[in-house]
């Protein structure tokens, strides 16, 4: 059982409940399952997008090589979480999770409030959508 409550203004409001024995479509199987994977692809791609100012710099092109490999670290350490998660999607929910409050605790009062959104949002995301998928893992292998 999955029961999603969320607080407004002092009064529970439920979201969403869903249970065990309702059986998932083969759509929302297929949704529950590569929405995270493919967000989190679609998120690595974001943060190299960051990696490209690199190129903007006077520098020879060995330097810009260098430094666009060291610009890509974070997005490495993304795709190395996807991998894992793939398989082992609890891993995922609490590194992606992790991550995110990670970011949080060390961009905090020195970003913009929208560059934190910006990458620890979809990290939450990712995570939240890796521990849905690790708790229906039962019925999303039943076709």
């Amino acid at each position: 059982m999955l029961l999603l409550v969320v607080y407004f203004e002092k009064y529970p409001k439920i979201l969403f409940y869903l249970t065990e024995e309702e059986p998932m479509n083969k759509v929302t199987k297929r949704v529950l399952f590569w929405s995270p994977r493919v967000l989190c692809i679609l998120f690595a791609l974001f943060l190299s997008l960051f990696a490209l100012d690199v190129f903007s710099a006077d520098s020879s092109f060995w330097e810009q090589i260098l430094g666009l490999l060291i610009h890509l670290v974070p997005v490495y350490i993304v795709v190395i979480f996807l991998i894992v998660a793939w398989r082992w999607e609890w891993v995922g929910a609490v590194v992606f999770i992790g991550l995110a409050l990670f970011y949080l605790s060390q961009a905090w009062g020195q970003e913009h409030w929208s560059a934190i959104v910006s990458i620890s949002g979809p990290l939450t995301l990712i995570g939240v959508l890796f521990l849905f998928n690790w708790a229906y893992r039962a019925q999303l292998q039943t076709r």
